[in-house]
């Protein structure tokens, strides 16, 4: 299983979010999300893809919960997300050749375009619990069967 960063910057009841423009989830409005490479911490791996995907730096993160994500014909693709809020960054965000990122109030996510795990999750999320979620996918990527592990 790999382990990921999903972040979030939330501004003024606005979110960013981003517009993935190839493979793994094309076409979807994501969250921000990276790989860790074997030499990093997870929030070195976060720091380091940010400035190279879309240009911010990342000053302060609040880890705020986990995501395991399976598919049930591709066990390569298993990941483990660490989910971060942003709370202070530099620069504007900017399109990479990966994803287009997008600001959305707060009340107007997209979620029909969204992978369908995140309306599950996003409350705990967006009330500053700390959460653990399993989802397990198709080779669709459709949703089968989730379960909240915890959350306080």
């Amino acid at each position: 299983m790999k382990n990921v960063t999903l972040w979030f910057i939330i501004d003024n009841w606005k979110i960013l979010l981003a517009m993935k423009k190839r493979w793994f989830g094309k076409w979807f409005y994501n969250w921000f999300w990276w790989k860790q490479e074997n030499w990093e911490t997870i929030e070195q791996s976060m720091i380091r893809e940010a400035n190279e995907e879309i240009w911010i730096k990342i000053k302060q993160m609040k880890k705020v919960g986990i995501l395991n994500f399976y598919f049930e014909d591709k066990a390569s693709l298993d990941q483990k997300a660490y989910v971060f809020k942003i709370i202070s960054y530099e620069w504007i965000p900017k399109e990479s050749d990966e994803m287009k990122p997008f600001w959305f109030n707060i009340n107007k996510i997209p979620f029909d375009k969204m992978w369908e795990d995140d309306i599950i999750w996003f409350n705990d999320f967006l009330n500053w619990n700390y959460f653990e979620y399993n989802f397990y996918f198709d080779e669709n990527w459709k949703l089968l069967k989730w379960e909240k592990i915890w959350s306080n």
